[in-house]
């Protein structure tokens, strides 16, 4: 309890959030100087790094919703260690101090509340072994404690992208492109904040680019395959009407909508084997899913002033082309063009955030975006 409140007096602190989503592609982990809490937070980017998972790592972690009990548990502790160590790399060239950890963990399996199942969710990175590598408290499984409170643990962000975009006298939408894609419409006052995840984000892209790769290309850099390929249309239509992106928010998605079974099919439903064409197709419907989840669940709620882009997909080109002709006149723009926290680290400062927030005992868990019949305070302490 000494060091708990040691922390609560300090003027500012030196914290890192740890983030990896649901390409499981590795690690991104920020440090940053927080000093306050709440709305009067002030948040310094110190450092930023990416830290790939080995390939064997990564393969693991991707097979991880089929696996048995055993290799979950040593998946815990291995994954925990990458986490650590990723924590601790941002010090080489830095102070060797680090008050405080947000992990969001590596997710294996999110079942939320509209699926007929016991509403649940697991993370692993142990907390622990985070814990006794960096000598710092750790912050970690920020989704339970909103499931328990009856919410779908989903979207965790919309807090911290208040606190970091919001602006006097205009409505951003904070647009994520990771795994999957998720959106905070950010008005100028707390209680209009709504989020929820639109649909796919890079999954379907980086699965149809494995696959025709064999293994050696993650992704479509810049999405130059898909630039030369052409769309099937008729498919597209019939994508676009997935269960999911009809579903009223709150709402929550991942691979159990959007993973690998959904990718292969839409591989083998696809008229054209050319690569760049299906590339184009899965790359139009994440552009299109976005598009068409405002027109659904943002337009008739609030204006949108500009969609500010993070996460991986902000690189993809011709992801980016299609959103900007989709959301004309609404500027498109990349978040470097307005903030120092940058498309990349955004996500891992996010849980640095939550972190700082949670060690204060404040509740960030917004039930106008995830369901929750209250607001609760998200993560589990590791002291």
């Amino acid at each position: 309890m000494r060091r708990i409140l040691d922390l609560l007096e300090k003027e500012s602190k030196r914290v890192v959030g740890l983030m990896s989503g649901t390409s499981a592609d590795g690690i991104d982990a920020a440090l940053v100087e927080i000093s306050g809490h709440g709305s009067s937070s002030r948040v310094l980017l110190k450092r930023f790094e990416s830290f790939p998972y080995p390939q064997d790592i990564r393969d693991r972690v991707l097979n991880l919703p089929s696996a048995n009990a055993r290799e979950i548990c040593e998946m815990n502790f291995i994954v925990g260690r990458h986490f650590a160590e990723a924590a601790c790399a941002l010090l080489e060239a830095d102070s060797p101090r680090i008050d405080l950890v947000g992990s969001h963990g590596q997710t294996v399996c999110h079942i939320d509340p509209r699926q007929d199942a016991t509403p649940s969710t697991l993370q692993i990175g142990e907390g622990s072994v985070i814990a006794e590598a960096t000598g710092a408290i750790v912050i970690c499984d920020f989704r339970t404690r909103d499931i328990a409170a009856g919410g779908s643990g989903a979207p965790l962000v919309p807090y911290a992208d208040y606190l970091l975009f919001r602006e006097e006298g205009r409505v951003r939408a904070l647009q994520n492109i990771g795994g999957i894609a998720n959106v905070t419409v950010v008005p100028d006052r707390a209680d209009g904040v709504f989020a929820f995840d639109t649909g796919p984000g890079n999954m379907v892209i980086d699965h149809v680019a494995r696959t025709f790769s064999e293994g050696k290309q993650q992704y479509d850099p810049g999405g130059e395959l898909a630039g030369r390929g052409q769309a099937d249309a008729r498919l597209l239509g019939e994508l676009l009407d997935h269960p999911y992106l009809r579903l009223s928010p709150p709402k929550s998605t991942g691979r159990e909508d959007f993973g690998r079974e959904f990718a292969d099919e839409v591989i083998r439903r696809h008229g054209s084997r050319r690569p760049e064409d299906i590339l184009a197709t899965a790359t139009l419907l994440t552009a299109a899913s976005i598009h068409q989840a405002y027109e659904n669940f943002v337009f008739p709620r609030t204006r949108i002033d500009e969609v500010l882009v993070s996460g991986g997909g902000v690189f993809n080109q011709t992801l980016m082309r299609a959103l900007e002709e989709r959301f004309d006149p609404i500027p498109v723009r990349n978040l470097a063009e307005v903030s120092e926290i940058g498309p990349e680290s955004k996500e891992a400062v996010a849980f640095a955030i939550l972190a700082n927030e949670a060690i204060h005992g404040h509740a960030t868990g917004l039930p106008a975006v995830t369901g929750a019949s209250r607001p609760v305070v998200l993560g589990k302490l590791v002291v």
